[in-house]
């Protein structure tokens, strides 16, 4: 099913031109699960993106959600992206590992539970956007969609994974004044003022490395993103955009991430008086976390012991769309084949071994998960 799913083009069209969206690869899974038993739909959640919702049971008993995203990031610089080829014991392509194995994991719990007389229901969410802007998963949470637990397969090396980063773009727009290259008296420049609160921001960042942490992720982050500005070599740019990233770690709001950037405004003023900058949120998605407590952590970190690992708890360095369901109300962690490493990468591949693992793994929770 990986191999398949390779084959099978789901390039974002928002990160490259000519990319087909999900709606060929939402056909083939909705396929699968419809013959499988599944009560299926496929919901088109913005024009040409598509999700994909399975359900198994239903009335009393516990609620699993199995998601996985259908989209993948471009394929530029690769020479043969949907081969799916298997060398070495490796699955090659793009989105082997981000996440199509770990789709793949899912739909083989799904085929494998399904003539079984498990109680509960079983809930497979794919959907559609996720290396973009989360319209499916956005789509998915405002339609209702609940459970007691939820497993987001993205590549962990079958490491659980209880949480995850979030971030907040912040935009600094520092204001000049225009004038001829040559009359320096007249011109304010932008682009040089701005240094200064990039020299600013940078001691935020070593503050924040020092002072902030968490077990599982470590510390919170800062850097710029993009800068723009100017509009000749002869002129005095009257304005520069700098777009900074702030990593965020569970508990941490938007209100008080852009506190702190106003303090770092306020001491980029005091180097240089004459600053005029303007600081605003932009994209902000929170960090979020189940405790290790949690039963959905223990088993999960059970299975894995049954198949013969460790049981490796470790953090999601990236953000990912368990938020979502983590901030409407249902516990959701990242489990999957493949490393965050290889994801995006010209040679993107995943281990066979860790294909399989993952859906033995997944398909012992979840018997066990719903017949609890």
């Amino acid at each position: 099913m990986t191999r398949r799913l390779v084959r099978t083009p789901s390039v974002n069209p928002v990160l490259e031109k000519g990319g087909g969206g999900e709606e060929r690869i939402a056909r083939l899974v909705a396929g699968w699960l419809a013959d499988w038993g599944y009560a299926t739909r496929i919901a088109e959640v913005a024009p040409g993106r598509y999700n994909v919702v399975g359900r198994r049971g239903a009335g009393s008993g516990a609620v699993l959600l199995l998601n996985g995203h259908l989209d993948t990031v471009g394929v530029s610089g690769m020479s043969d992206p949907f081969s799916g080829s298997v060398r070495e014991g490796r699955v090659y392509g793009r989105g082997a590992a981000d996440m199509k194995a770990g789709v793949a994991g899912i739909l083989a719990t799904a085929a494998r539970l399904a003539p079984e007389e498990v109680p509960g229901e079983l809930i497979v969410a794919l959907t559609a956007d996720e290396e973009h802007a989360s319209l499916g998963m956005e789509a998915l949470v405002a339609d209702g969609i609940s459970a007691d637990a939820a497993i987001v397969c993205e590549p962990t090396g079958l490491a659980v994974m209880p949480a995850h980063k979030g971030f907040l773009w912040i935009d600094a727009r520092v204001r000049g004044r225009a004038a001829h290259g040559s009359r320096p008296g007249l011109g304010i420049d932008a682009i040089t003022w701005a240094g200064h609160l990039l020299v600013a921001f940078e001691a935020e960042g070593k503050r924040l490395a020092r002072d902030t942490g968490h077990p599982l992720l470590g510390p919170a982050s800062l850097h710029a993103g993009t800068i723009s500005g100017g509009s000749a070599p002869s002129v005095y740019p009257d304005g520069c955009h700098v777009v900074f990233e702030r990593r965020t770690l569970p508990g941490e709001t938007e209100a008080q991430v852009m506190r702190e950037a106003g303090a770092v405004l306020v001491e980029a003023q005091r180097r240089c008086r004459s600053l005029e900058a303007k600081l605003e949120p932009g994209l902000f998605r929170p960090a979020t976390e189940v405790a290790e407590t949690t039963p959905l952590v223990r088993e999960l970190l059970a299975a894995c012991v049954r198949a013969g690992l460790p049981g490796k708890v470790a953090g999601m360095s990236a953000w990912v769309d368990a938020c979502f369901l983590n901030e409407s109300g249902t516990p959701a962690v990242c489990f999957g084949p493949g490393s965050i490493a290889q994801a995006h990468t010209a040679d993107e591949w995943v281990e066979v071994y860790e294909i399989e693992t993952c859906a033995d793994i997944l398909t012992d929770f979840a018997r066990r998960f719903l017949r609890a």
